[in-house]
């Protein structure tokens, strides 16, 4: 089985999926690889990406979704020894983008399906390939409303992120906006006949590190995360020309990271409410036509998953592990819970090697995944 999952590797990394690209070649030959095996696929598709969602077994309910994103980072810049879209073996190590995030697990998934087939399940089991999840989410969003089309939605999911076979049940939420603001121009010694918008939007910068003080003082506290709070931050600022010129244009970006039981969009409605009511009206005192455009850049909700949950005592036990890790960054497995599905993260591969030149996972990993998709498949006979 182990060399089927590195063939499979190996044709996964050669697809260039890097999220600025189409991911369709690889989905379709996904798509033919099940239909080699009796199993039908559904693509989803639009503007050039797609998501893939396919059920091995009966069609009822109790299912359980292994799910992977198949997009990846750049590599431009980056200081590879090798083609990193030529799977390279060195020992134990197999090299190329998308080995370890996230293709290792798809690899196993694939591999393992003439097993879930001839399998005498009594539940299903269900696979969900993405689209974005480098950068926007919108593949599993675009999901979720789909998993119901031809059977039962899934009762637990599986999101093969690398953890080293851990399971990890629970990561903050992500969200992050562009934010621009728009107001009049003219010559510094006029600020009564202009609108600053550098002014405007230092203002709300301003707000956004009060919110993020308030978080650290008074925020909801939830242990294993580090910090153990929400976060507030403003990474990038772009505005202004030369300094006797007032700018009537400025942008910045911000990111909200929530612990679970917080909504980064209620920070963004209280942002867009200060706005409104305490920044516009003095711009649009002396120019009507100022104003503020917000555009969603990524959105991925928290996860929170119980200790004592059914999921997590058998991912436990499955993989031989007791932990109950948390983590700080986001994956797709909230969209999951968020739509009533249970989920937990797990799958091969240290996320140390996520996003470096010179990604690889190593082939004992692969091993071990095998081997708790194959007690799993178990389960889903009993």
């Amino acid at each position: 089985m182990l060399e089927e999952a590195r063939a499979h590797l190996a044709r996964l990394v050669g697809f260039d999926t890097t999220s600025r690209n189409t991911n369709l070649p690889l989905l379709r030959w996904a798509e033919a690889e099940l239909a080699r095996h009796g199993v039908t696929a559904r693509l989803m598709e639009r503007d050039g990406k797609a998501n893939l969602h396919a059920i091995i077994g009966p069609p009822v309910a109790g299912g359980i979704a292994l799910s992977a994103h198949v997009d990846c980072v750049p590599v431009e810049a980056q200081a590879w020894t090798s083609d990193p879209f030529a799977l390279r073996r060195d020992g134990d190590r197999l090299y190329g983008r998308g080995t370890t995030d996230m293709k290792g697990f798809v690899a196993c998934m694939l591999a393992m399906v003439p097993e879930f087939v001839a399998a005498p399940l009594a539940r299903p089991i269900h696979l969900c390939l993405t689209h974005d999840e480098e950068t926007t989410f919108e593949g599993a969003e675009r999901l979720m409303p789909e998993l119901a089309h031809d059977a039962p939605p899934p009762a637990w999911c599986v999101v093969g992120e690398p953890t080293s076979m851990r399971p990890v049940i629970a990561h903050k939420g992500y969200a992050s906006w562009d934010v621009t603001v728009t107001g009049l121009s003219g010559h510094s010694s006029r600020t009564d006949a202009t609108a600053n918008a550098l002014m405007a939007a230092a203002e709300a910068v301003a707000w956004l590190a009060a919110e993020h003080r308030r978080f650290v003082a008074q925020g909801r506290r939830v242990e294993g995360f580090e910090p153990p709070h929400t976060t507030v931050h403003a990474g990038t600022f772009h505005s202004g020309t030369v300094l006797n010129i007032v700018p009537d244009r400025a942008a910045f970006t911000f990111e909200v990271r929530t612990v679970p039981g917080d909504d980064a969009r209620e920070v963004l409605a209280r942002f867009q409410a200060m706005l409104e009511g305490e920044i516009m009206p003095r711009l649009r005192a002396t120019h009507p036509g100022a104003g503020f455009e917000i555009r969603r850049r990524a959105f991925a909700p928290a996860l929170g998953l119980p200790e004592t949950h059914p999921l997590t005592l058998a991912t436990q036990r499955l993989t031989g592990r007791n932990s109950a890790a948390r983590v700080s960054y986001g994956t797709e497995a909230g969209y999951f819970e968020a739509a009533g599905i249970a989920a937990i993260v797990c799958g091969p591969g240290d996320i140390a090697q996520a996003h470096q030149p010179d990604e690889f996972i190593e082939e004992s990993e692969l091993e071990s995944c095998l081997g708790f998709l194959r007690r799993l498949a178990e389960r889903q006979c009993q």
